[in-house]
C-alpha cells in the first residue's frame, strides 16, 4: 500500500492524537477527582505512576527507535496509549486508574523523541521547525473540536469519552501502520540492531553529545525543574477550582460543562499565540528561540502563582489561561531549539533523555506537592509549584546569553 507524504502523516497524527486525547482529558481530571474520589495526594500519585513508567522506559525506547526505526516505535506507543485509557475508563478504582496511567506512560515513551526525530529525518531540521508549529496548531484545533463531543458523552456517562478515546488511539495506530513512511531513517546493520552493545553505544554517544554541549545539559535541567512544577499544577488545578471556588451554575448542566468551556477558551488562545510565534519568531536563530522560551516560562511561573492566590473564579480563570497558553506555545519552540543542537544519529535518544529529565522531575516533585495539598492546602501546593520554575528561568537566561557562541562539534562514532 502506498505511503503518504511525511508532513501529511505528521499533521494527521497530531490532529488525531489531539482530538482523541481531547476526548479523554476534557473530563479525565473531573472523573478522577469526583467519580473515583481521589484526594490531592492520590491525584498526584496517579500521575507519578504515569511518569515512573515513562522514566523507566524513556531512554531504552529512544535507543530502540534510533536502532530499529522511529515509525515502528510511534505505532507501538500509539496503540499502548489507547489500551491505557481503556483500562482507566473501564474501572473507576484508584488502583486501576494508576495501572491505566502506567500503561499510557509506557506507550508514550515509544513516541517521545521518536516522532520528532522521524519528521526531522524525513524533511530536514529546517522544515521540521515549521512542521512542529503547524502540527501544534492542527493539534490545538482538533483538541478544540473534541471538547463538545466529550462533554456531551460525559453528560450521559463520564467514562464514555475516556473509553472511546482509547479505542480511537488504537485505530490511529492501524492507520500509521498502513500509511506512515520512513525513508530518511538509516537503520543499523542487522547484526548491530540485535546487539545490546550497539544500543549501549548509541546511548553513550547521546550522553557524550550532552556533555560536549553545555546547552543540552542546561535544557535537561530545565526539563527537570519544569517536570517538578508541572505535575502539581496539572493534577491539582481542577480540584482547586472545584473546592476553592464556586463555579456559576449553567442551568441543570453538570460541572464538566464548565471544564469543557475552559478548555475551549484555552484552545482558541493557544492557536492564536502559536500562529503569532510562527509568523514572528526566527526559528533558525538560537538566540531568538532562547529568549522566547525565557518569556514563556516566566509567564507560566507568574500565572501559576497568580492562580494559587486567586480570590475569584474570574481571576483564577485569567491566570489559568495565561499558564496554558504560554505552555502550549513553548512546547514546539523547545523542540525546535533542542533539534538545532543534536546530531541526527542520536536525535531520538537525546530527545528521550530530555523527556526523561521532565519525568524524573515530576516523580520527585509531584508527591511532595500532593502531600502539601493534602496536609496544608491546595493554594500552598500550587504556589510552591510555580516557584519551582525559578531555577529553570535562571538556566534559560544563561543560555540566552550564550546562544551566540558556536556549537562544539558532535562526537564521532568510535
Amino acid at each position: 500500500m502506498k505511503k503518504l507524504n511525511a508532513v501529511t502523516v505528521y499533521l494527521i497524527f497530531q490532529g488525531g492524537w489531539s482530538f482523541f486525547f481531547g476526548l479523554v482529558v476534557t473530563v479525565n481530571m473531573v472523573y478522577q477527582a469526583v467519580t473515583v474520589g481521589l484526594n490531592p495526594l492520590q491525584l498526584v500519585l496517579v500521575g507519578t505512576a504515569l511518569e515512573l513508567s515513562a522514566a523507566i522506559f524513556e531512554v531504552p525506547t529512544g535507543v530502540i527507535a534510533d536502532l530499529h526505526g522511529r515509525r515502528l516505535s510511534v505505532i507501538i506507543g500509539t496503540a499502548l496509549t489507547g489500551v491505557g485509557f481503556i483500562i482507566e475508563g473501564s474501572f473507576p478504582v484508584w488502583g486501576m486508574v494508576m495501572l491505566g496511567q502506567a500503561v499510557w506512560g509506557f506507550g508514550w515513551t515509544f513516541i517521545s523523541g521518536a516522532l520528532d526525530a522521524w519528521i526531522a529525518d524525513e524533511v530536514g531540521t529546517e522544515r521540521a521547525g515549521r512542521a512542529y508549529l503547524r502540527g501544534s496548531q492542527v493539534g490545538q484545533i482538533m483538541g478544540l473540536a473534541a471538547i463538545l463531543p466529550s462533554v456531551l458523552l460525559a453528560s450521559v456517562a463520564i467514562t464514555g469519552p475516556i473509553v472511546l478515546g482509547g479505542a480511537l488511539f488504537i485505530a490511529l495506530a492501524v492507520f500509521l501502520f498502513l500509511f506512515m513512511p520512513e525513508e530518511g531513517f538509516q537503520p543499523a546493520a542487522r547484526g548491530s540492531r540485535l546487539s545490546w552493545s550497539h544500543m549501549r553505544e548509541t546511548l553513550r554517544q547521546g550522553i557524550r553529545l550532552v556533555r560536549l554541549r553545555p546547552v543540552l545539559l542546561a535544557l535537561l535541567l530545565v526539563g527537570l525543574f519544569y517536570g517538578a512544577y508541572s505535575e502539581g499544577f496539572d493534577r491539582l488545578w481542577t480540584a482547586f477550582l472545584l473546592r476553592e471556588h464556586t463555579l456559576p451554575g449553567i442551568g441543570d448542566l453538570q460541572p464538566v460543562v464548565w471544564f469543557g468551556l475552559i478548555r475551549a477558551v484555552s484552545s482558541v488562545l493557544s492557536i492564536g499565540a502559536t500562529e503569532l510565534v510562527k509568523r514572528r519568531l526566527a526559528l533558525g536563530q538560537r538566540r531568538s528561540l532562547s529568549r522566547a522560551l525565557l518569556l514563556f516560562y516566566g509567564l507560566v511561573a507568574a500565572g501559576t502563582v497568580a492562580y494559587a492566590l486567586s480570590d475569584s473564579v474570574a481571576a483564577a480563570l485569567a491566570a489559568y489561561w495565561v499558564v496554558v497558553t504560554a505552555r502550549s506555545t513553548a512546547g514546539p519552540v523547545m523542540v525546535a531549539w533542542l533539534n538545532q543542537h543534536i546530531d541526527s544519529r542520536v536525535r531520538a535518544t537525546v530527545l528521550s533523555m530530555s523527556a526523561q529529565a521532565d519525568e524524573i522531575g515530576q516523580i520527585a516533585g509531584g508527591p511532595v506537592i500532593g502531600a502539601i495539598g493534602t496536609v496544608v492546602s491546595l493554594r500552598a501546593a500550587l504556589a510552591i509549584s510555580g516557584l519551582l520554575l525559578l531555577p529553570a528561568l535562571g538556566l534559560l537566561r544563561g543560555q540566552s546569553r550564550a546562544a551566540l557562541e558556536p556549537l562544539a562539534e558532535a562526537p564521532a562514532a568510535d
